[in-house]
């Protein structure tokens, strides 16, 4: 296949699943997908390799579903499916890690024969069990697992499974709505892969799959080869569970064309759900150096063929069921810092500091709205993304995630809730030749008529984002409440009608020394009001 011709043909499976995606995001019922973006399509062949992705669909799905999906092949052969199946799982170990997180795969014909499959993962805004934490100490008390099966035969819902699993959630109006843009999604991708084929010629999409593979798979390993050979280490350090702390001890090898990325001495499985599976390890580990490395060739199955991921057995980067995983992110999200970190002395030009938005802060509300109705709703806010080599860091983007708080109108006409400001942390980003991404502070009131369940997922309240190359590190997070207490960083607790809530986001890691930031940038952001101490420069 010539490359003009191959090039072609991949800018339009990219485009197939991104009408998916459109699909999905447009029908979807909760904020989470409609506002915050916690979902991802992708394009498999029929062996569940993955062929393009949507564009802008969380990383770490991409990456996984192809594997939940062989998986589903293992279990139900190629030749038990039939036009109109869906299979899905939350289950943390075949999946992403955690329970609210719902895949869906659905197989694509095309002229009777099986040529491949499309799958979609969308983040559920519930799936009973406790609220959505890091304070569970079994992953039975997270939620409702799900192993692979059927809920849709031949077009027709699996109603008994589905009503099971609709009487434990606490929103099933939304959680079905969001299940069934899933399988929305998948059908548009399949209807798009049957026009593409008889537009095409081809017959399926196994030797464009094995092509658009092996291009993705050479590029990686042409910039795998431009780093010298070496071990490179870096520790990452986290606030853990109370006193509980946890670290992430990370090595990176190169040899030739080939990376591994070892995790050998990384602190052993706790009892709190910040556990983070295999998968998602190892979605968290090849996305970044994707991401450093060959940022421009779109992803497949091919991106991180060149890439080993190794984690010890039992530790929180692989632990073992029935750990609590519920919060994985807090662990997960961490694994991109400890990766640049390690490799910056041997590619500065490519690395980035680490980002306050790595782990993501979450807050989680549930209870009564003023209807008597029950709702469900988590903000998506983040903290400052760390300093690049040639630019300051982005305010309040999060890394490696790409979640967004999306529309706050929106987050207030679902749930009894008003944020009364959202605004920007002066002096949160780590100083240094290029600024640390600003944090934020967001306050939050309940205007629930009782009290409500409130639960947080935080860190970075006593390890703060790590500059590089000489940059300082960022502002630390925190949690208040109107009253005065600061609520415990990872359990669930109440909150009452009329208190406020304060987030306050931690800041990105700067990048080379503070000394060399030009004279002009620092009086700019002076005047700007984001730097109030010029002290941290001198």
């Amino acid at each position: 296949m010539d490359p003009i011709t191959l090039e072609v043909h991949w800018s339009r499976l990219i485009s197939i699943a991104d009408e998916a995606a459109t699909a999905l995001l447009r029908t979807a019922f909760s904020t989470i997908v409609r506002e915050s973006n916690d979902f991802a399509t992708v394009l498999m062949d029929a062996e569940g390799n993955s062929v393009s992705e949507n564009t802008g669909g969380i990383a770490s799905f991409s990456c996984i579903l192809p594997r939940t999906t062989r998986a589903f092949l293992a279990r139900f052969p190629a030749d038990t499916w039939r036009p109109g199946d869906v299979v899905i799982t939350n289950d943390p170990w075949l999946a992403t890690g955690h329970l609210p997180d719902i895949t869906a795969v659905s197989p694509i014909f095309h002229r009777g024969r099986l040529v491949g499959f499309a799958g979609s993962i969308a983040h559920s805004p519930d799936v009973g069990g406790a609220l959505w934490g890091a304070d569970c100490q079994e992953v039975f008390e997270e939620g409702v697992r799900i192993p692979p099966l059927r809920i849709m035969r031949e077009g027709v819902w699996n109603a008994d499974v589905l009503e099971m699993f609709l009487a434990n959630t606490r929103v099933p109006r939304q959680v079905q709505g969001d299940l069934e843009a899933q399988i929305t999604a998948n059908q548009v991708c399949a209807a798009g892969v049957a026009e593409f084929l008889d537009d095409s010629g081809l017959p399926d999409l196994a030797e464009l799959g094995a092509a658009l593979a092996a291009r993705t798979d050479a590029a990686m390993r042409a910039a795998i080869t431009a780093l010298p050979d070496g071990d490179y280490h870096a520790v990452q350090e986290a606030d853990g569970f109370d006193a509980e702390r946890t670290r992430i001890v990370c090595t990176v090898r190169i040899r030739g064309d080939a990376m591994e990325i070892d995790y050998e001495g990384t602190s052993p499985q706790i009892a709190r759900g910040i556990n983070c599976v295999w998968n998602y390890t190892h979605a968290y580990s090849v996305y970044p150096v994707k991401c450093a490395l060959d940022p421009f060739t779109p992803r497949n199955e091919g991106s991180y063929r060149a890439i080993t991921v190794r984690a010890p057995e039992r530790s929180i980067l692989n632990p073992a069921y029935p750990a609590p995983v519920s919060a994985r992110q807090l662990t997960g999200h961490l694994l991109a810092g400890a990766i640049y970190r390690a490799l910056a002395p041997v590619m500065p030009e490519r690395v980035i500091a680490d980002c306050g938005g790595a782990p993501t802060m979450r807050c989680l509300f549930s209870g009564l709205d003023r209807n008597g109705d029950r709702f469900s709703q988590v903000l998506f806010a983040s903290g400052g993304m760390g300093a690049a080599p040639h630019r300051d860091g982005l305010p309040t983007t999060a890394f490696p995630t790409n979640a967004g708080a999306g529309s706050i109108e929106a987050f207030e006409s679902v749930a009894p809730l008003v944020v009364w400001r959202k605004q920007f942390r002066p002096d949160s980003g780590g100083a240094g030749q290029f600024r640390g991404g600003l944090g934020q502070e967001a306050e939050i009131e309940v205007r629930a008529p009782a009290p409500l369940r409130l639960s947080l997922l935080s860190d970075r309240r006593e390890h703060p984002a790590l500059g590089v190359l000489g940059g300082a590190p960022g502002g630390c997070s925190d949690i208040r409440m109107s009253d005065g207490t600061r609520p415990h960083p990872k359990s669930r607790t109440t909150i009452g009608p009329g208190m406020r809530l304060t987030m306050t986001y931690a800041g990105g890691g700067g990048y080379g020394t503070p000394a060399a930031r030009p004279a002009a940038a620092l009086e700019a952001d002076l005047r700007d009001g984001v730097v109030t101490r010029p002290e941290d420069y001198a």
